[in-house]
C-alpha cells in the first residue's frame, strides 16, 4: 500500500490523471454554462416570488377584509400541492419525449433523469424547477375568479386535476414537442400555456360557481386594501423579468430583449388603462394602473422573445385598451362574476398577444423575422389555430372537471359562511384582529 503511488507506479498515476480529466471534459458536463445556470437559478426564484407573495398580495388586496386570509391560504396551498404533483407526474406529462403528439410518457416520473442531463446549457434538474414555478402560478391565477365563495377543498381538488388534465398536456403541445410545436407555434413564455388556459378556466368556473351575493345585489364592495394590491403588483412586475427573460434559458441577447420589451409593454399597458379611466371617470385609480400593468405583461408574454420595442409598444397599447373593454363586457354585459377579472386581463391578453405575435415578429417591427418560407398571414393562422385548440380543450375539460367534482361535493360555501367571510368560516383565523 505504501508503494501504491511510488516510482514504480507512474503508469497508474498517469492513468488516474487521464481518467480524471476525461471525466471533467465529458460532453454532458461541458454543455453546462455557469452564466446561463446562474441566470435561470435567479429567474426561478423570481417566478416563484411572483406567486408567493406577489400574486397572493395582489389578489388579497382586492377582496373584502373578511376574505383576505382565505386568498392567501389558497395561494399557499396551491403552491405546495402543485409542486408535489409536478415532481410525481406533471413534469413527465409535459416534458417526456414519448411517442404521442398529445402528451409525454411516464419515463420521468419522480424526476427520474439521466445522469448529468441538460436542457440547452443548464442542468435539467434546474429546468424542472424553473418550469415548476410556471405550473404553480397558472392555477394560482384562476383564484381570482372564485374568491369569497368557494370551498377550500374544491380549490385543492380542482387545481390538482386541472393541472394534470389541462396545463400539463397544453405545455407538452407547445413546449414539449407536441403537435403545436411541430406546427411552429410561438409562445415564448406562456401566452398560451399559462395565460390563455388560466383565463379560460377562470371564465368557466366563474360561470358555473355563480355570482357572489354582493355582485347579485349590485352592491359590490371596493378593494379593502389598494396598498396591498400595489405591493403585489410591483412584485409581479419585477418577477415577470424572470418569467419572460428566464424563458430564453440563457443569459444572452434574447433574454435581454425579452426583459426590455416586458418592461415597455407593462408601462404602456398601465398608462393606457388610466388614460381611459381619466377620460371616463375624471380620475385615474391606483388599482386601474396596476391592472393595466398586468394586462400589458400578459399580452407581451407570448411574444417577448420574438419582438422588438416597436412590437412591445403595440402589444402594451392593445393589451391595455382591449383588456379594459373586456372587463366591461364580462362584468356589465354578460354579468359573469369573474371576481378579479382573470379572463379579461390574462385570458384576453394572452390570446391577443399570441395572435399578434405572428405579425409583430416581422423584422419591419424590430422582431426576429418570419420563419423561412412563411408569411405574416401564415404565422397568424398558425397562432390563431393554437389559441382555438387551447380554448376548446380548456373550456371542455374545465367544465367536465367541475361537473364531476360537483357530483360529490358542493362547490360553494353556504350563504351564512359567505356572509361571515371565509377567513373565519373556512380557516378559523382572521386576517385582521381589530
Amino acid at each position: 500500500m505504501q508503494n501504491l503511488f511510488g516510482k514504480g507506479n507512474d503508469f497508474f498515476k498517469k492513468s488516474l490523471i487521464i481518467i480524471f480529466f476525461t471525466f471533467l471534459s465529458s460532453p454532458a458536463l461541458a454543455e453546462v454554462n455557469n452564466g446561463d445556470t446562474a441566470w435561470i437559478l435567479t429567474s426561478t426564484a423570481l417566478v416563484l416570488f411572483m406567486t408567493l407573495p406577489g400574486l397572493a398580495l395582489f389578489y388579497a388586496g382586492l377582496v373584502q377584509s373578511k376574505n383576505v386570509l382565505s386568498v392567501l391560504c389558497q395561494h399557499f396551498g396551491i403552491a405546495c400541492l402543485m409542486s408535489i404533483l409536478w415532481i410525481i407526474l406533471g413534469y413527465s406529462i409535459a416534458f417526456s419525449p414519448g411517442d404521442s403528439r398529445l402528451f409525454g410518457d411516464f419515463s420521468k416520473l419522480f424526476i427520474e433523469l439521466p445522469t448529468n442531463s441538460v436542457v440547452g446549457s443548464i442542468p435539467e434538474v434546474l429546468f424542472v424547477m424553473f418550469q415548476m414555478t410556471f405550473c404553480i402560478i397558472t392555477p394560482a391565477l384562476v383564484i381570482g375568479a372564485y374568491v369569497e365563495r368557494i370551498k377550500y377543498s374544491v380549490v385543492l381538488i380542482f387545481s390538482a386535476v386541472w393541472l394534470l388534465v389541462v396545463y400539463c398536456p397544453v405545455a407538452f403541445w407547445v413546449w414539449g414537442g407536441g403537435f403545436l410545436a411541430e406546427m411552429g407555434v410561438k409562445d415564448f413564455a406562456g401566452g398560451i400555456v399559462v395565460h390563455t388556459t388560466a383565463g379560460l378556466a377562470a371564465l368557466v368556473i366563474a360561470f358555473m360557481l355563480g355570482k357572489r351575493r354582493t355582485f347579485a345585489n349590485n352592491t359590490m364592495n371596493p378593494p379593502h386594501s389598494p396598498v396591498l394590491t400595489m405591493i403585489g403588483a410591483s412584485m409581479l412586475w419585477v418577477g415577470w423579468f424572470g418569467f419572460n427573460g428566464g424563458s430564453a434559458l440563457a443569459a444572452d441577447e434574447t433574454a435581454s430583449m425579452a426583459i426590455l420589451v416586458t418592461h415597455v409593454a407593462a408601462s404602456i399597458g398601465a398608462f393606457s388603462w388610466i388614460i381611459i379611466e381619466w377620460i371616463r371617470f375624471g380620475k385615474p385609480s391606483l388599482v386601474g394602473m396596476a391592472t393595466g400593468m398586468v394586462a400589458g405583461l400578459a399580452t407581451i408574454t407570448p411574444a417577448s422573445g420574438f419582438v422588438g420595442v416597436q412590437g412591445a409598444i403595440v402589444l402594451g397599447l392593445t393589451g391595455g385598451v382591449l383588456c379594459y373593454i373586456a372587463v366591461d363586457l364580462i362584468r356589465i354585459k354578460l354579468k359573469i362574476d369573474d371576481s378579479l377579472d382573470v379572463f379579461a386581463v390574462h385570458g384576453v391578453g394572452g390570446m391577443l398577444g399570441t395572435i399578434l405575435c405572428g405579425w409583430l415578429i416581422s423584422s419591419n417591427w424590430g422582431g426576429v423575422g418570419f420563419d423561412e418560407g412563411k408569411t405574416a398571414l401564415e404565422h397568424v393562422k398558425t397562432q390563431s389555430f393554437a389559441v382555438l385548440v387551447t380554448l376548446l380543450w380548456t373550456i371542455f375539460a374545465t367544465f367536465i372537471i367541475l361537473k364531476i367534482i360537483s357530483l360529490f361535493i358542493s362547490l360553494r360555501v353556504d350563504e351564512e359562511e359567505e356572509i361571515q367571510g371565509l377567513d373565519t368560516s373556512a380557516h378559523g383565523e382572521s386576517g385582521y384582529n381589530n
